[in-house]
């Protein structure tokens, strides 16, 4: 089952931000969310928990270098996967 992707403001300021430097990311970008909202733990995407600061939420790779930050939250009664931001690995972490 598909889970419910929800976007956070943060999520797509940073997005269009990225999208401006690097007009390729946003055909990986709609690879990544979508295998993401099929499989949060799909192979492809190197899904894991965070810690420190993050603790609580989880981070996948959309490419070599950009990793999108999640949460799994409760959404009409199912789960959903709350996009919190994206970025490279050293802006997010």
């Amino acid at each position: 089952m598909k889970c419910t992707l929800l976007r956070s403001n943060s999520f797509i300021n940073a997005a269009k931000k990225l999208a401006k430097k690097d007009s390729s990311l946003a055909a990986e970008l709609e690879t990544a969310l979508e295998l993401l909202s099929e499989n949060i733990y799909d192979t492809n995407l190197r899904s894991h928990k965070l810690k420190g600061k993050l603790h609580g939420s989880m981070a996948c790779s959309v490419n070599y270098s950009v990793r999108v930050v999640f949460k799994i939250v409760k959404y009409q009664g199912n789960d959903a996967i709350l996009l919190e931001t994206i970025g490279t690995h050293d802006e997010i972490y």
